[in-house]
């Protein structure tokens, strides 16, 4: 596996509750770009803080290449933060947040961020698949270059 789409709960309750689904255009469109560059991409929505560090722990040990993170709600987690300050995986920071709304972003320091897609609704994840495989050295079949 290249690449793992990785999501935080909006909302921390209970009972755990997984993100709401991206809009299928946009999966499509996700999968139809990786599948291009040569990789493959998955998504895993996580309803709990635990499920999230499980997941990127998970992560760690497998094949995954680089991780999109949306940490949803969990972005001023304490735990969330220790584990990418340990984590060796790159990955790129997430929000689906509508433009001029932003959503809580990680702290700066926060692991080995390669960069951050924000203010675009749900088109952040195709911004930060852009930047992926930029980094990956995929960047060669896109006509858009974001600058990475």
């Amino acid at each position: 596996m290249s690449i793992v789409i990785v999501r935080g709960p909006d909302l921390l309750h209970a009972p755990p509750t997984p993100p709401a689904s991206l809009p299928s255009p946009v999966m499509h469109g996700l999968a139809e770009l990786a599948c291009c560059a040569g990789k493959t991409i998955a998504l895993r929505s996580c309803a709990s803080e635990r499920e999230l560090l499980q997941t990127l722990t998970l992560c760690r040990r497998t094949q995954v290449e680089l991780v999109l993170l949306d940490p949803g709600a969990c972005s001023a987690s304490p735990r969330l933060q220790a584990l990418l300050a340990q984590q060796p995986l790159p990955y790129i920071e997430v929000h689906d947040d509508p433009p001029g709304q932003p959503e809580a972003c990680l702290p700066d320091a926060s692991g080995r961020r390669v960069g951050r897609a924000q203010g675009y609704g749900a088109h952040s994840y195709t911004l930060a698949l852009s930047l992926a495989l930029e980094h990956l050295g995929c960047s060669e079949l896109d006509d858009v270059h974001v600058g990475t």
